[in-house]
């Protein structure tokens, strides 16, 4: 379970979060929403361990986190699938890149790829990964919304006995599984 308490952060003179708490559940999908500048990434960061936060308490269980950055984060000189045996082997990639519809994307580096075919990258990398978290942060940007839905139903189902916590301005996309919404 991931916890955080009275959480502040401020960047030079502009506080972003100011004694934020939520408990998140074991299982179960939560949607971080809230308009642009609310905090939503700089949440993610401090549940990361990647910005620390002013004041507050973050405790993360020790759980392990698969995460999906804003920004795609491949490494331009790997193939697609190199991009994804990164944390993985070679049959675990093939099979992670199948299910985000990219067969034919194996050996193409990500210059030669699609803004959403990077993305499907970058989700099939943190499946690949495990994890008993997975956070997604605005990961389906870009991507198709028929194919968005039904990644997120296969993840969904995936992970069903763990937590998804999503980054997200689109919570239609989540409409047809349970969710939680964490309003910042």
């Amino acid at each position: 379970m991931i916890m955080l308490k009275n959480i502040s952060v401020s960047f030079d003179e502009r506080l972003v979060l100011d004694k934020f708490s939520f408990t998140f559940p074991k299982k179960g999908v939560v949607l971080i929403t809230g308009t642009s500048g609310s905090g939503k990434t700089t949440l993610t960061r401090v549940i990361l361990g990647l910005t620390t936060p002013n004041s507050g308490e973050v405790d993360t269980g020790g759980a392990e986190i698969s995460v999906v950055f804003q920004e795609d984060r491949l490494v331009p000189s790997l193939t697609a699938l190199k991009n994804v045996e990164l944390v993985s082997n070679r049959a675990s990639a093939k099979e992670r890149l199948s299910q985000m519809g990219l067969t034919d994307t194996h050996n193409l580096y990500p210059s030669e790829l699609s803004g959403g075919m990077k993305r499907r990258v970058s989700i099939a990398r943190a499946l690949a990964f495990g994890g008993d978290v997975l956070l997604l942060d605005e990961a389906f940007a870009g991507v198709d919304d028929t194919l968005a839905k039904r990644i997120i139903a296969e993840i969904c189902k995936e992970y069903k006995d763990k937590l998804i916590i999503a980054v997200t301005h689109r919570p239609d996309l989540f409409s047809a599984v349970p969710y939680t919404v964490c309003a910042l």
